[in-house]
C-alpha cells in the first residue's frame, strides 16, 4: 500500500471514504520510483511535470547558493507530497533531493486533478495538507529568528517526532533520524561544529537524545517546553499523534 501514510495524515485532517482511500493507493503504487541518498527528484531550473508522494526515506526541499551554501527549507517524510500544486510552475525555483535512500511516487497532473474531482473529500484534506505546509514553513521561520540553537533543535526534533508518530513511524519515544549533522546545519542555520555542541546539549537535557540515526523522546511535554513549542501550527496533526 504505497498511499498508507498520505491516507493516515489526511484521515487527520478529514475521516475519508473508503472509495477515496482505494483511489489514493492505487494511484500511489501505479508508478513508484527508487532514488538513491543525495540525488535530487527534481532539480532547480527543471521543469516540473508531477506531483511527487514520498513513499519510503526521507527528502529535503532546498536552495544553493552561487557559492555552494545550501539553506534546507523542509524535510519530507513518508506521507508528505513534494509539493502539492508544483507543476503549475514554468520552473523549480528550489530543488528536492533525498537524504535516505528513497521511495516515491509519480502523479501526473490530470491524475491528481481527477483524484480531487472524483472524491471531494480526499480534496479538502489535500487543501489541508497545502495549509499545513505553510504553516511549518513559518514556524521554521521563527526558529531561525528567535529560537536559540538547543530550542531549534528541540523544535525540529518535536516536530518530525509528531509526524512522523501520527502517521505509524513512531512507536514508544523511538524513531528514525538520518539527518545528518550537516543536514541539520542547513536547516537551523548553524555550522557543523555548532551542531555538534547543540546535540550534546540537547543530549544532556534527558527530555531527548539523538544518536546513530535514531531520535529518542524520554519527555514529549519536557521537549515541548525546552523547545517553546506551540502544537497550534499542526492544527490537526498533533491531536492525532497523541
Amino acid at each position: 500500500m504505497s498511499g498508507k501514510f498520505l491516507v493516515r495524515k489526511l484521515n487527520a485532517f478529514i475521516p475519508l471514504r473508503a472509495d477515496g482511500e482505494r483511489a489514493i493507493d492505487a494511484l500511489a503504487s501505479k508508478r513508484v520510483k527508487s532514488l538513491p541518498r543525495g540525488h535530487d527528484i527534481i532539480s532547480e531550473g527543471e521543469d516540473p511535470r508531477t506531483v511527487n508522494l514520498i513513499v519510503d526515506g526521507w527528502a529535503c526541499r532546498y536552495k544553493i547558493l552561487e557559492d555552494g551554501r545550501r539553506q534546507i527549507l523542509a524535510f519530507f517524510v513518508p506521507g508528505d507530497l513534494a509539493d502539492l500544486n508544483i507543476y503549475i510552475l514554468d520552473a523549480m525555483d528550489h530543488s528536492i533531493g533525498s537524504i535516505t535512500p528513497l521511495q516515491y511516487a509519480m502523479f501526473t497532473p490530470k491524475e491528481f486533478e481527477k483524484l480531487g474531482d472524483e472524491h471531494p473529500k480526499v480534496l479538502r484534506a489535500l487543501w489541508w495538507d497545502s495549509l499545513l505546509t505553510s504553516s511549518i514553513q513559518r514556524e521554521w521561520l521563527v526558529s531561525v529568528g528567535q529560537r536559540n540553537a538547543v530550542e531549534s533543535l528541540a523544535h525540529l526534533a518535536c516536530e518530525l517526532f509528531l509526524r512522523l508518530k501520527m502517521v505509524g513511524l513512531a512507536e514508544n519515544g523511538l524513531c528514525r533520524f538520518p539527518l545528518t549533522q550537516c543536514d541539520i546545519g542547513d536547516a537551523l542555520g548553524m555550522t557543523q561544529p555548532h551542531v555538534s555542541r547543540t546535540i550534546k546539549d540537547l543530549n544532556a537535557s534527558g527530555v531527548a537524545t539523538i544518536q546513530r540515526g535514531t531520535l529518542r523522546v524520554n519527555d514529549l511535554a519536557g521537549l515541548r517546553k525546552l523547545a517553546l513549542f506551540n502544537p497550534n501550527y499542526l492544527h490537526h496533526l498533533y491531536e492525532a499523534a497523541l
